[in-house]
Protein backbone atom coordinates (compact mmCIF):
# COMPACT_ATOMS: atom_id res chain seq x y z
CA UNK A 1 0.00 0.00 0.00
CA UNK A 2 1.42 3.48 -0.92
CA UNK A 3 1.33 6.45 1.28
CA UNK A 4 -1.62 8.03 1.61
CA UNK A 5 -3.88 5.14 0.55
CA UNK A 6 -6.92 3.48 2.84
CA UNK A 7 -7.71 -0.01 3.41
CA UNK A 8 -10.14 -1.59 5.81
CA UNK A 9 -6.82 -1.65 8.53
CA UNK A 10 -5.11 1.76 7.86
CA UNK A 11 -5.71 4.75 7.55
CA UNK A 12 -2.54 5.80 5.86
CA UNK A 13 1.27 5.62 5.42
CA UNK A 14 3.40 8.47 6.14
CA UNK A 15 6.94 9.03 6.46
CA UNK A 16 8.36 10.10 9.82
CA UNK A 17 11.84 11.22 9.46
CA UNK A 18 12.32 10.84 13.38
CA UNK A 19 9.87 8.47 15.44
CA UNK A 20 10.31 7.87 19.29
CA UNK A 21 8.46 6.42 21.97
CA UNK A 22 8.19 8.06 25.45
CA UNK A 23 7.77 5.86 28.10
CA UNK A 24 5.57 7.49 31.22
CA UNK A 25 4.42 11.40 31.70
CA UNK A 26 7.56 12.78 33.89
CA UNK A 27 9.46 12.35 30.39
CA UNK A 28 6.44 13.09 28.16
CA UNK A 29 5.46 16.47 29.81
CA UNK A 30 9.17 17.90 29.90
CA UNK A 31 9.46 17.34 26.14
CA UNK A 32 6.42 18.56 25.41
CA UNK A 33 7.22 21.55 27.42
CA UNK A 34 10.56 22.31 25.39
CA UNK A 35 8.41 21.61 21.50
CA UNK A 36 5.65 23.84 22.57
CA UNK A 37 8.62 26.49 23.65
CA UNK A 38 10.40 26.02 19.89
CA UNK A 39 6.29 26.32 18.36
CA UNK A 40 6.04 29.21 15.71
CA UNK A 41 2.61 28.39 14.05
CA UNK A 42 0.14 26.53 15.95
CA UNK A 43 0.32 23.84 18.89
CA UNK A 44 -3.23 21.95 18.31
CA UNK A 45 -3.95 19.63 21.42
CA UNK A 46 -6.69 17.20 21.20
CA UNK A 47 -7.28 15.01 24.52
CA UNK A 48 -9.85 13.03 26.29
CA UNK A 49 -9.17 15.58 29.24
CA UNK A 50 -7.31 18.36 30.22
CA UNK A 51 -6.34 19.98 33.46
CA UNK A 52 -5.12 23.38 33.47
CA UNK A 53 -3.48 22.86 37.16
CA UNK A 54 -1.33 20.42 36.35
CA UNK A 55 2.73 21.40 36.49
CA UNK A 56 4.78 20.11 33.38
CA UNK A 57 7.39 19.45 35.56
CA UNK A 58 8.26 18.35 39.08
CA UNK A 59 10.49 20.31 40.72
CA UNK A 60 12.86 19.73 43.98
CA UNK A 61 12.01 21.18 47.26
CA UNK A 62 12.96 24.41 47.38
CA UNK A 63 13.60 25.14 43.49
CA UNK A 64 13.50 29.26 42.65
CA UNK A 65 12.27 29.71 38.92
CA UNK A 66 14.86 31.95 37.15
CA UNK A 67 13.39 35.13 36.35
CA UNK A 68 12.19 35.16 32.79
CA UNK A 69 11.50 31.06 32.97
CA UNK A 70 8.32 29.77 31.82
CA UNK A 71 6.01 28.66 34.13
CA UNK A 72 5.79 25.46 34.96
CA UNK A 73 1.98 25.33 35.43
CA UNK A 74 -0.16 24.12 32.51
CA UNK A 75 -2.89 27.24 32.28
CA UNK A 76 -0.06 29.86 33.00
CA UNK A 77 2.34 28.07 30.69
CA UNK A 78 -0.08 28.72 27.37
CA UNK A 79 -0.82 32.53 28.54
CA UNK A 80 3.07 32.83 28.91
CA UNK A 81 3.65 31.25 25.27
CA UNK A 82 0.90 33.04 23.94
CA UNK A 83 1.76 36.61 25.23
CA UNK A 84 5.19 36.27 23.46
CA UNK A 85 4.51 34.77 20.73
CA UNK A 86 1.78 37.14 19.06
CA UNK A 87 1.66 34.76 15.64
CA UNK A 88 0.75 31.67 17.70
CA UNK A 89 -2.39 29.92 17.07
CA UNK A 90 -3.40 27.89 19.92
CA UNK A 91 -6.45 25.13 20.13
CA UNK A 92 -7.83 22.79 22.06
CA UNK A 93 -10.10 20.02 22.00
CA UNK A 94 -11.64 18.23 24.53
CA UNK A 95 -14.65 15.81 25.32
CA UNK A 96 -17.37 17.43 26.42
CA UNK A 97 -18.55 15.04 29.06
CA UNK A 98 -16.29 16.32 31.16
CA UNK A 99 -17.18 19.91 30.94
CA UNK A 100 -19.31 19.92 34.15
CA UNK A 101 -16.44 18.07 36.24
CA UNK A 102 -13.69 20.88 34.69
CA UNK A 103 -16.23 23.63 36.99
CA UNK A 104 -15.27 22.09 40.53
CA UNK A 105 -11.57 21.86 39.19
CA UNK A 106 -10.32 24.87 41.95
CA UNK A 107 -8.76 27.30 39.53
CA UNK A 108 -9.62 26.24 36.44
CA UNK A 109 -12.55 28.08 35.61
CA UNK A 110 -10.37 30.96 36.28
CA UNK A 111 -7.92 29.58 33.58
CA UNK A 112 -10.66 28.81 31.00
CA UNK A 113 -11.63 32.60 31.35
CA UNK A 114 -8.07 34.02 30.67
CA UNK A 115 -7.75 31.63 27.76
CA UNK A 116 -10.68 33.18 26.74
CA UNK A 117 -10.19 36.14 26.68
CA UNK A 118 -7.00 35.57 25.50
CA UNK A 119 -7.25 35.70 21.00
CA UNK A 120 -4.76 33.42 20.29
CA UNK A 121 -6.15 30.58 22.49
CA UNK A 122 -9.52 28.55 21.49
CA UNK A 123 -10.97 26.03 23.64
CA UNK A 124 -13.58 23.81 22.36
CA UNK A 125 -15.55 20.71 23.59
CA UNK A 126 -15.72 18.04 21.53
CA UNK A 127 -19.84 16.53 21.30
CA UNK A 128 -19.49 15.30 17.35
CA UNK A 129 -20.31 11.71 18.63
CA UNK A 130 -23.77 9.56 20.40
CA UNK A 131 -24.85 9.57 23.30
CA UNK A 132 -22.62 7.37 25.37
CA UNK A 133 -19.40 7.64 22.86
CA UNK A 134 -16.18 9.37 23.92
CA UNK A 135 -14.14 11.68 22.47
CA UNK A 136 -10.57 9.58 23.57
CA UNK A 137 -7.92 10.42 21.10
CA UNK A 138 -4.87 11.81 22.86
CA UNK A 139 -2.56 14.23 19.60
CA UNK A 140 -0.58 17.09 20.15
CA UNK A 141 0.11 18.62 16.80
CA UNK A 142 2.95 21.52 16.33
CA UNK A 143 3.67 23.67 13.08
CA UNK A 144 2.22 20.01 11.03
CA UNK A 145 5.70 18.97 11.51
CA UNK A 146 6.21 17.26 15.03
CA UNK A 147 3.17 15.34 16.46
CA UNK A 148 3.02 13.01 19.66
CA UNK A 149 0.39 10.36 19.19
CA UNK A 150 -0.77 7.91 22.21
CA UNK A 151 -1.92 6.96 25.56
CA UNK A 152 -1.60 9.71 27.92
CA UNK A 153 -3.55 13.22 28.56
CA UNK A 154 -2.22 16.38 30.08
CA UNK A 155 -4.28 16.50 32.96
CA UNK A 156 -4.02 15.09 36.78
CA UNK A 157 -3.01 11.55 37.91
CA UNK A 158 -0.73 10.68 35.08
CA UNK A 159 2.51 11.91 35.71
CA UNK A 160 5.31 9.44 37.20
CA UNK A 161 8.77 8.54 36.36
CA UNK A 162 9.54 5.04 35.40
CA UNK A 163 11.10 3.99 38.45
CA UNK A 164 7.24 4.31 39.76
CA UNK A 165 8.65 4.71 43.00
CA UNK A 166 6.33 3.28 45.68
CA UNK A 167 4.92 7.18 47.76
CA UNK A 168 6.55 9.59 45.71
CA UNK A 169 5.59 12.19 47.08
CA UNK A 170 5.85 14.43 43.61
CA UNK A 171 3.37 12.32 42.59
CA UNK A 172 -0.12 14.11 43.15
CA UNK A 173 -3.48 15.91 42.57
CA UNK A 174 -3.29 19.77 41.65
CA UNK A 175 -6.03 19.57 44.99
CA UNK A 176 -2.35 17.94 46.91
CA UNK A 177 -3.69 14.83 46.91
CA UNK A 178 -1.62 11.69 46.45
CA UNK A 179 -2.06 9.09 43.80
CA UNK A 180 -0.45 5.45 42.85
CA UNK A 181 2.11 4.45 40.35
CA UNK A 182 0.89 4.95 37.18
CA UNK A 183 2.72 3.90 33.80
CA UNK A 184 1.78 5.28 30.20
CA UNK A 185 3.22 5.62 26.94
CA UNK A 186 3.14 7.68 23.56
CA UNK A 187 4.96 8.38 20.18
CA UNK A 188 6.55 11.05 19.05
CA UNK A 189 6.98 11.51 15.14
CA UNK A 190 8.55 13.96 12.93
CA UNK A 191 7.89 14.81 9.50
CA UNK A 192 5.27 13.93 7.06
CA UNK A 193 3.51 11.92 9.63
CA UNK A 194 3.24 14.75 12.06
CA UNK A 195 1.28 16.99 8.63
CA UNK A 196 -0.91 13.80 8.58
CA UNK A 197 -2.15 14.16 12.58
CA UNK A 198 -2.28 17.83 11.76
CA UNK A 199 -4.63 17.35 8.89
CA UNK A 200 -7.00 14.63 10.78
CA UNK A 201 -6.53 17.24 13.81
CA UNK A 202 -8.08 20.23 11.30
CA UNK A 203 -10.86 17.70 10.14
CA UNK A 204 -11.67 16.63 14.07
CA UNK A 205 -11.67 20.43 15.00
CA UNK A 206 -14.21 21.64 11.95
CA UNK A 207 -16.59 18.36 13.18
CA UNK A 208 -16.71 19.66 16.59
CA UNK A 209 -17.75 22.92 15.30
CA UNK A 210 -14.76 24.78 15.03
CA UNK A 211 -13.63 26.81 11.84
CA UNK A 212 -11.93 25.69 9.06
CA UNK A 213 -7.72 25.96 9.84
CA UNK A 214 -5.39 26.24 6.94
CA UNK A 215 -2.13 24.06 6.98
CA UNK A 216 1.00 25.61 8.34
CA UNK A 217 3.38 27.42 6.48
CA UNK A 218 6.64 25.57 6.26
CA UNK A 219 9.50 26.87 8.97
CA UNK A 220 13.15 26.38 9.17
CA UNK A 221 13.89 24.18 11.93
CA UNK A 222 11.91 21.50 14.30
CA UNK A 223 10.29 21.21 16.89
CA UNK A 224 11.29 18.33 18.14
CA UNK A 225 13.25 18.35 21.60
CA UNK A 226 16.50 18.45 21.47
CA UNK A 227 17.27 16.15 24.43
CA UNK A 228 14.95 13.54 22.12
CA UNK A 229 17.30 10.73 20.42
CA UNK A 230 14.89 9.14 18.28
CA UNK A 231 15.08 5.51 18.02
CA UNK A 232 13.73 5.77 14.29
CA UNK A 233 14.55 7.39 11.54
CA UNK A 234 13.23 7.50 8.02
CA UNK A 235 10.38 5.18 8.27
CA UNK A 236 6.62 4.69 7.62
CA UNK A 237 3.74 5.26 10.28
CA UNK A 238 0.85 3.56 9.51
CA UNK A 239 -2.25 5.13 10.63
CA UNK A 240 -5.50 3.52 12.24
CA UNK A 241 -9.01 5.35 13.22
CA UNK A 242 -11.98 4.41 15.34
CA UNK A 243 -14.96 6.83 14.94
CA UNK A 244 -18.92 5.86 15.58
CA UNK A 245 -21.18 6.77 12.84
CA UNK A 246 -22.62 10.24 13.55
CA UNK A 247 -24.46 12.62 11.10
CA UNK A 248 -22.44 12.81 8.58
CA UNK A 249 -19.24 11.03 9.71
CA UNK A 250 -18.91 7.22 8.49
CA UNK A 251 -18.25 4.65 10.85
CA UNK A 252 -14.79 3.76 11.16
CA UNK A 253 -13.10 0.56 12.26
CA UNK A 254 -9.55 0.17 11.07
CA UNK A 255 -8.19 -0.24 14.41
CA UNK A 256 -10.07 -3.67 14.87
CA UNK A 257 -9.20 -4.42 11.88
CA UNK A 258 -5.55 -4.34 12.66
CA UNK A 259 -5.47 -5.32 15.83
CA UNK A 260 -6.87 -8.87 13.87
CA UNK A 261 -4.98 -8.66 11.59
CA UNK A 262 -1.36 -8.22 13.39
CA UNK A 263 -2.45 -11.35 16.08
CA UNK A 264 -2.97 -13.45 13.03
CA UNK A 265 0.71 -12.43 11.41
CA UNK A 266 2.69 -13.21 14.61
CA UNK A 267 5.04 -16.12 14.16
CA UNK A 268 6.99 -16.08 17.16
CA UNK A 269 5.62 -14.17 20.05
CA UNK A 270 3.38 -10.96 20.73
CA UNK A 271 4.16 -8.31 23.67
CA UNK A 272 1.11 -6.30 24.47
CA UNK A 273 0.25 -3.23 27.52
CA UNK A 274 -3.01 -2.48 27.85
CA UNK A 275 -5.24 -0.43 30.58
CA UNK A 276 -7.86 -3.09 29.42
CA UNK A 277 -8.67 -6.58 28.21
CA UNK A 278 -12.61 -6.83 27.02
CA UNK A 279 -12.74 -7.39 23.81
CA UNK A 280 -14.74 -10.10 21.99
CA UNK A 281 -13.29 -9.62 18.99
CA UNK A 282 -9.86 -9.68 20.38
CA UNK A 283 -10.06 -12.73 22.38
CA UNK A 284 -11.50 -14.78 19.48
CA UNK A 285 -8.57 -13.67 17.14
CA UNK A 286 -6.14 -14.93 20.37
CA UNK A 287 -7.86 -17.91 20.60
CA UNK A 288 -7.66 -19.05 17.24
CA UNK A 289 -4.41 -18.70 17.69
CA UNK A 290 -3.93 -20.62 20.71
CA UNK A 291 -5.90 -23.40 18.98
CA UNK A 292 -2.92 -23.76 16.41
CA UNK A 293 -0.48 -26.50 16.56
CA UNK A 294 2.58 -24.51 17.34
CA UNK A 295 1.28 -21.21 18.78
CA UNK A 296 2.87 -17.70 19.20
CA UNK A 297 3.83 -16.51 22.46
CA UNK A 298 1.35 -13.82 24.05
CA UNK A 299 2.16 -12.13 26.80
CA UNK A 300 -0.54 -9.24 28.54
CA UNK A 301 0.33 -6.64 30.86
CA UNK A 302 -2.54 -4.99 32.52
CA UNK A 303 -3.74 -3.38 35.82
CA UNK A 304 -4.38 -5.46 39.04
CA UNK A 305 -7.95 -3.49 38.49
CA UNK A 306 -9.40 -1.34 36.76
CA UNK A 307 -9.50 2.20 38.08
CA UNK A 308 -13.42 3.11 39.14
CA UNK A 309 -16.41 1.19 40.05
CA UNK A 310 -17.76 1.05 36.42
CA UNK A 311 -14.99 0.18 35.11
CA UNK A 312 -14.03 -2.81 37.34
CA UNK A 313 -17.65 -4.22 37.07
CA UNK A 314 -17.65 -3.75 32.74
CA UNK A 315 -14.09 -4.85 32.32
CA UNK A 316 -12.47 -6.69 35.07
CA UNK A 317 -15.44 -9.06 34.71
CA UNK A 318 -15.27 -9.40 30.98
CA UNK A 319 -11.25 -10.39 30.97
CA UNK A 320 -11.95 -12.83 33.82
CA UNK A 321 -14.59 -14.24 31.23
CA UNK A 322 -12.75 -13.59 28.40
CA UNK A 323 -9.71 -15.34 29.95
CA UNK A 324 -11.42 -18.34 30.90
CA UNK A 325 -12.52 -18.96 27.66
CA UNK A 326 -8.99 -18.41 26.19
CA UNK A 327 -7.56 -21.14 29.00
CA UNK A 328 -9.72 -23.30 27.84
CA UNK A 329 -8.26 -23.49 24.47
CA UNK A 330 -4.79 -22.74 25.19
CA UNK A 331 -3.47 -26.38 25.09
CA UNK A 332 0.49 -24.84 24.58
CA UNK A 333 0.03 -22.53 27.64
CA UNK A 334 1.17 -19.83 25.21
CA UNK A 335 -0.77 -16.66 26.85
CA UNK A 336 -0.36 -15.41 30.18
CA UNK A 337 -1.36 -11.83 31.41
CA UNK A 338 0.43 -9.96 33.95
CA UNK A 339 0.21 -7.27 36.44
CA UNK A 340 2.92 -4.79 37.53
CA UNK A 341 3.81 -4.23 41.35
CA UNK A 342 5.85 -1.89 43.27
CA UNK A 343 8.76 -3.12 45.30
CA UNK A 344 6.39 -2.71 48.43
CA UNK A 345 3.87 -4.89 46.56
CA UNK A 346 1.82 -1.61 45.11
CA UNK A 347 -0.13 -2.36 42.35
CA UNK A 348 1.05 -0.20 39.24
CA UNK A 349 -1.82 1.35 37.17
CA UNK A 350 -1.13 0.54 33.61
CA UNK A 351 -2.62 3.04 31.00
CA UNK A 352 -0.31 2.59 28.13
CA UNK A 353 -1.34 1.10 24.71
CA UNK A 354 1.47 -0.91 22.99
CA UNK A 355 1.79 -3.81 20.84
CA UNK A 356 5.10 -5.37 20.13
CA UNK A 357 4.47 -7.98 17.42
CA UNK A 358 8.16 -10.73 16.66
CA UNK A 359 10.53 -7.62 17.21
CA UNK A 360 8.50 -6.10 13.62
CA UNK A 361 5.87 -4.40 14.42
CA UNK A 362 5.63 -1.78 16.95
CA UNK A 363 2.41 -0.44 18.06
CA UNK A 364 1.34 3.02 19.95
CA UNK A 365 -2.13 4.63 20.37
CA UNK A 366 -5.34 5.71 22.77
CA UNK A 367 -7.12 2.04 21.68
CA UNK A 368 -7.26 -0.50 24.49
CA UNK A 369 -8.21 -3.92 24.31
CA UNK A 370 -12.12 -3.08 24.85
CA UNK A 371 -15.18 -3.20 22.83
CA UNK A 372 -15.78 0.58 23.21
CA UNK A 373 -12.03 1.46 21.79
CA UNK A 374 -13.49 -0.96 18.58
CA UNK A 375 -16.72 0.56 17.93
CA UNK A 376 -17.75 3.35 20.37
CA UNK A 377 -15.06 6.09 20.96
CA UNK A 378 -12.68 8.53 18.86
CA UNK A 379 -9.34 6.54 18.74
CA UNK A 380 -5.78 6.99 16.87
CA UNK A 381 -3.09 4.54 17.03
CA UNK A 382 -0.03 5.01 15.12
CA UNK A 383 2.62 1.54 14.11
CA UNK A 384 6.28 1.08 12.83
CA UNK A 385 6.62 -1.76 10.47
CA UNK A 386 10.42 -2.93 10.03
CA UNK A 387 9.29 -5.34 6.75
CA UNK A 388 7.77 -2.48 5.28
CA UNK A 389 10.39 0.17 6.53
CA UNK A 390 13.41 0.97 8.70
CA UNK A 391 14.42 -2.73 8.13
CA UNK A 392 17.29 -4.41 10.60
CA UNK A 393 17.36 -1.12 12.57
CA UNK A 394 13.95 -0.59 13.37
CA UNK A 395 13.92 -4.36 14.53
CA UNK A 396 16.93 -3.46 16.83
CA UNK A 397 15.14 -0.97 18.36
CA UNK A 398 11.78 -2.52 18.72
CA UNK A 399 13.62 -5.22 20.12
CA UNK A 400 15.12 -2.82 22.60
CA UNK A 401 12.14 -1.26 23.47
CA UNK A 402 10.62 -4.45 24.56
CA UNK A 403 13.31 -5.37 26.99
CA UNK A 404 13.33 -1.56 28.37
CA UNK A 405 9.71 -2.54 29.32
CA UNK A 406 10.08 -5.95 31.13
CA UNK A 407 13.50 -4.10 32.69
CA UNK A 408 11.18 -1.07 33.99
CA UNK A 409 8.36 -3.51 35.19
CA UNK A 410 10.28 -6.56 36.47
CA UNK A 411 13.05 -3.87 38.00
CA UNK A 412 15.76 -5.98 36.34
CA UNK A 413 18.70 -3.97 34.44
CA UNK A 414 18.46 -4.34 30.45
CA UNK A 415 21.43 -7.23 30.66
CA UNK A 416 19.51 -9.12 32.71
CA UNK A 417 16.53 -9.15 30.96
CA UNK A 418 18.69 -10.46 27.95
CA UNK A 419 20.06 -13.07 29.94
CA UNK A 420 16.81 -14.31 31.27
CA UNK A 421 14.88 -14.25 28.03
CA UNK A 422 17.98 -16.18 26.14
CA UNK A 423 18.15 -18.64 28.92
CA UNK A 424 14.30 -19.21 29.35
CA UNK A 425 13.51 -19.26 25.66
CA UNK A 426 9.99 -17.21 26.37
CA UNK A 427 8.98 -14.16 27.90
CA UNK A 428 6.33 -15.62 30.82
CA UNK A 429 9.79 -17.69 31.65
CA UNK A 430 11.32 -14.98 31.89
CA UNK A 431 9.12 -13.31 34.05
CA UNK A 432 8.72 -16.82 36.07
CA UNK A 433 12.16 -16.88 36.85
CA UNK A 434 12.90 -12.81 37.67
CA UNK A 435 13.16 -11.95 41.07
CA UNK A 436 9.53 -11.82 42.96
CA UNK A 437 11.22 -9.45 46.11
CA UNK A 438 11.06 -6.08 44.72
CA UNK A 439 9.25 -4.21 41.66
CA UNK A 440 8.42 -7.27 39.67
CA UNK A 441 5.40 -8.47 37.08
CA UNK A 442 3.09 -11.42 38.63
CA UNK A 443 1.21 -13.34 36.75
CA UNK A 444 -2.73 -12.49 37.02
CA UNK A 445 -5.12 -14.96 39.52
CA UNK A 446 -8.18 -15.30 37.67
CA UNK A 447 -10.70 -14.75 40.87
CA UNK A 448 -14.78 -15.99 40.85
CA UNK A 449 -17.30 -14.10 39.67
CA UNK A 450 -20.72 -13.63 41.01
CA UNK A 451 -23.47 -14.80 38.89
CA UNK A 452 -24.48 -10.95 38.70
CA UNK A 453 -20.76 -10.07 37.69
CA UNK A 454 -20.69 -12.91 35.09
CA UNK A 455 -24.45 -11.89 33.48
CA UNK A 456 -22.77 -7.76 33.00
CA UNK A 457 -20.07 -9.37 31.14
CA UNK A 458 -21.83 -11.92 29.17
CA UNK A 459 -23.55 -9.55 28.03
CA UNK A 460 -21.82 -6.49 27.52
CA UNK A 461 -24.13 -4.46 29.36
CA UNK A 462 -21.13 -1.67 29.57
CA UNK A 463 -18.79 -2.22 27.04
CA UNK A 464 -20.94 -2.60 24.22
CA UNK A 465 -19.81 -3.11 20.65
CA UNK A 466 -21.79 -0.57 18.73
CA UNK A 467 -23.60 2.95 19.96
CA UNK A 468 -26.74 1.32 19.20
CA UNK A 469 -26.39 -1.50 21.70
CA UNK A 470 -26.28 0.87 24.80
CA UNK A 471 -29.37 0.30 25.72
CA UNK A 472 -29.98 -3.30 24.26
CA UNK A 473 -28.88 -5.72 27.22
CA UNK A 474 -29.53 -9.21 27.29
CA UNK A 475 -30.40 -8.99 23.61
CA UNK A 476 -27.20 -8.97 21.54
CA UNK A 477 -25.48 -12.81 22.57
CA UNK A 478 -22.66 -10.69 24.22
CA UNK A 479 -19.43 -12.38 24.83
CA UNK A 480 -20.11 -15.78 23.61
CA UNK A 481 -21.73 -14.68 20.37
CA UNK A 482 -19.00 -16.95 18.22
CA UNK A 483 -18.21 -20.69 19.04
CA UNK A 484 -14.63 -19.48 18.66
CA UNK A 485 -14.92 -18.38 22.57
CA UNK A 486 -17.51 -21.09 23.85
CA UNK A 487 -15.94 -24.25 26.47
CA UNK A 488 -14.88 -26.69 23.59
CA UNK A 489 -16.86 -30.03 23.34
Amino acid sequence: MEPGSHSASVWRYARATRAHVIVDAEEYFARMRQAMLAAEHRIMLIGWDFDTRIDLCRREPGYRRPPGDPPDRLGDFMLWLAKRKPNLEIRVLKWNIGALKMLVRGSMPVDLLRWWMTPQIDFKFDGAHPVGCSHHQKIVVIDDCFAVCGGIDMTGDRWDTSEHIENDERRRRPTGARYGPWHDATMALEGEAAAALGEYGRERWVQAGGKEMAPCPPRQGTPWPEELDAEFEAVDIGMARTRSQYEAIVETREIEALFVEQIARARRFIYAESQYFASRKIAEAITLRMSETDPPEIVLVNPETSDGWLEQTAMDGARTRLLHAIRDRDHAKRFSLWCPYGAKGTPIYVHAKIIIVDDEVLRVGSANLNNRSMGLDSEFDVFIDAARSGGDRAREAIAGLRHTLLAEHSGLELDAVAALLEQNGSMAGMLDAAPKGGKCLRRFEIRPLTEAEQDIADNEALDPERPEEMLSFYKRGGLFRSAILRRPA
